[in-house]
């Protein structure tokens, strides 16, 4: 994956503040490369169900293909991203709360 664990975490805890993080969270993502944003709706996605585990390279195809509007429009508009990620992050085997609090 291009996506570090704590990019991620990053967006979950901007996303939770949306009223006050908006503006910066939309820069985040946007200064992200075109393989993260991918990986990380992969991630969402895989998250909320709409993809398995096992098919994340369908998932991320799949965004890849799909990407028509702005990742930050979509991930914002997307409601419960940041349960969403970190849904996906722990089916990754990756702990969402653990990476969160390194960065507090």
């Amino acid at each position: 994956m291009e996506i570090v664990a704590g990019k991620v975490a990053q967006v979950i805890l901007m996303g939770r503040e949306l009223d006050r993080a908006e503006g910066e969270l939309r820069a985040f993502i946007d200064r992200m490369s075109e393989d993260e944003q991918a990986e990380l709706v992969a991630i969402m996605w895989i998250g909320r169900e709409s993809f398995e585990l096992e098919d994340f390279a369908e998932a991320l195809a799949t965004a890849r293909s799909e990407a028509t509007t702005p990742c930050s429009d979509y991930m914002i508009g997307t409601p419960h991203m940041s349960d969403h990620l970190e849904n996906g992050l722990d089916a990754l085997g990756i702990s969402a709360m653990d990476e969160e609090n390194d960065l507090m």
